[in-house]
């Protein structure tokens, strides 16, 4: 049951499903090998740790996760400028995912 609800709560969770987005895009960019296996390590940490964050009670243990699903994004990120492929598509949703994590990470004061 509670697998079920966490399951539920990715599928509409809007930077989780960006990450997702982000990592199958990734999975089919053409660069050398050694750079695209570090890439898809880093593209899925960032999946990875938003949906075990998003599984976190207190928001200091999700804080803890997105911030490092938020330097894992911005390994992914460093290895598309050295893949020379900084304004390509999947630069652009890097860019978009980058946005939500930071909303995460800090969000805006009430």
């Amino acid at each position: 049951m509670l697998l079920e609800a966490i399951l539920m709560s990715l599928s509409h969770f809007r930077s989780y499903q960006l990450a997702v987005q982000f990592y199958r895009k990734a999975s089919v960019l053409r660069c050398p090998s050694h750079l695209k296996s570090q890439l898809l390590r880093s593209a899925s940490s960032v999946a990875l740790n938003l949906a075990e964050g998003n599984g976190k009670d207190s928001p200091a243990d999700q804080r803890r996760f997105y911030r490092i699903a938020l330097g894992s994004l911005r390994e992914s990120q460093a290895v598309l400028d050295l893949c020379d492929r900084p304004g390509s598509e999947l630069a652009a949703l890097a860019d978009q995912l980058g946005a939500h994590i930071y909303r995460l990470c800090c969000p805006a004061p009430k």
